[in-house]
């Protein structure tokens, strides 16, 4: 059976969250949008943990349902480590995973005693190191498996141009033997992260790291395996081993698609590329402070490897733009507007889930629900041939239908 997986995500009890992030919405989203394993975010919030205790029945295998008909939900919480270093203060997110509400009680009870964990749904430890923060998990259940959240995204990620570390070891330090895989987040791709020769040792992982419900922002990047019975157990066994008969492929925005890909400088609303950031000797030529260095500078800070090298073994990945954007581009409307749903229901209806349009539904098929014009996007998107304006500096990336080559830079 085909097991499609977001395992990063945050719960109503974190800051700037929709309400609808609660069992219920999140159980209804993700059959919606195809997903059939979840995280549940959050686990370390009391408010949180209380529901996800009283609420959810165990499978016996590491997972728990809401109900007989429900996904899967795994139990998951980003935390956030704060650290200071001769080289400045390390601010880093790491997602958690936890095979029972048991471990989960007990490494909660370690983590209260390093923060305030009814403060938010994504608790901050001061004073933490990563290494840190992987022993106490380890502590508590060698079951515990840490992720880096979100790898290279600049102010809160372990390889952050603006607080993170150059290498694994230099963050994790003796605990990075402890780490097998890390979490690309929507500015990067795997492609990118494959020009680093020393994260070859590295499962990648994609989530969404959503913070609503809806099929756009839910499982827009996630993680498909294979499994005839899953397991907690099997699964990270398989992304440790990077083993390709049950790890099939991640699910990927284009990098251009996430809010830190290229430079740039929010409240002057200027953007550019690695080279030109060059030239601009990182200060934006608007207001002469310095640029947010992105994900696709940082990257090739780093980069050892010439673009497209693939290592051996690597799991493969696809890019996908969820279908709202698509249709939302088509139709020049918003995003959550009455116009874009009302071309997207049918289609998701008709399928099943807005996966199955974007993977599998037959083109003549989308183009009688939706017309040509959808069907031809919906068929590029497939290919990764849709354009995206580069995010920058906390702001999304654009899609766009049609070339948008001949811009100059900064006009975007």
């Amino acid at each position: 059976m085909r097991y499609f997986a977001d395992l990063h995500f945050h719960s109503k009890y974190s800051r700037a969250v929709s309400p609808n992030m609660e069992l219920d919405g999140l159980n209804n989203g993700a059959k919606l949008k195809g997903l059939n394993v979840l995280g549940t975010g959050d686990f370390t919030h009391p408010l949180w943990f209380k529901e996800l205790t009283g609420r959810l029945k165990e499978e016996g295998n590491g997972f728990y349902k809401l109900h007989d008909k429900s996904v899967l939900f795994m139990l998951t919480a980003e935390v956030s480590t704060i650290n200071s270093t001769p080289k400045g203060v390390k601010k880093v997110h790491h997602i958690l995973h936890a095979p029972s509400l048991e471990v989960v009680g007990q490494l909660n009870d370690v983590l209260a005693k390093r923060g305030n964990l009814a403060a938010d749904g994504r608790p901050t430890f001061g004073k933490t190191s990563c290494a840190e923060i992987v022993e106490l998990c380890k502590g508590v259940s060698g079951k515990i498996q840490i992720v880096p959240a979100h790898a290279w995204t600049p102010w809160f990620a372990v390889f952050g141009s603006q607080s993170g570390y150059n290498s694994m070891e230099e963050a994790y330090g003796d605990q990075a033997k402890n780490i097998f895989a890390l979490e690309t987040g929507m500015s990067s791709d795997p492609a990118m992260n494959w020009r680093i020769s020393s994260l070859d040792k590295y499962a990648l992982m994609s989530n969404s790291d959503s913070h609503s419900p809806y099929p756009w922002r839910l499982g827009r990047e996630c993680n498909v395996f294979d499994f005839e019975e899953i397991t907690y157990d099997a699964l990270w066994k398989a992304v440790k081993e990077k083993d390709g008969e049950h790890f099939k492929f991640t699910i990927e925005t284009s990098p251009s698609y996430g809010k830190y890909h290229w430079d740039g400088h929010r409240v002057c609303g200027f953007s550019c590329p690695p080279q030109e950031t060059k030239k601009l000797e990182g200060i934006c030529p608007k207001c002469r402070k310095p640029l947010t260095i992105g994900v696709e500078n940082r990257v090739e800070e780093l980069a050892d490897r010439p673009e497209g090298f693939v290592p051996e073994n690597a799991i493969p990945f696809k890019t996908l733009l969820p279908l709202h954007e698509l249709l939302s581009a088509l139709l020049k409307a918003p995003l959550a507007s009455p116009k874009v749903s009302a071309m997207a229901e049918p289609l998701i209806r008709k399928a099943g889930s807005e996966l199955a349009v974007l993977l599998e539904t037959e083109e003549k098929d989308i183009a009688s629900l939706a017309g040509p014009e959808a069907a031809k996007v919906i068929a590029l998107n497939r290919e990764g041939k849709i354009n995206v304006v580069p995010g920058y500096d906390g702001e999304y990336g654009k899609v766009v239908l049609g070339d948008v080559r001949q811009k100059k830079l900064g006009e975007y």
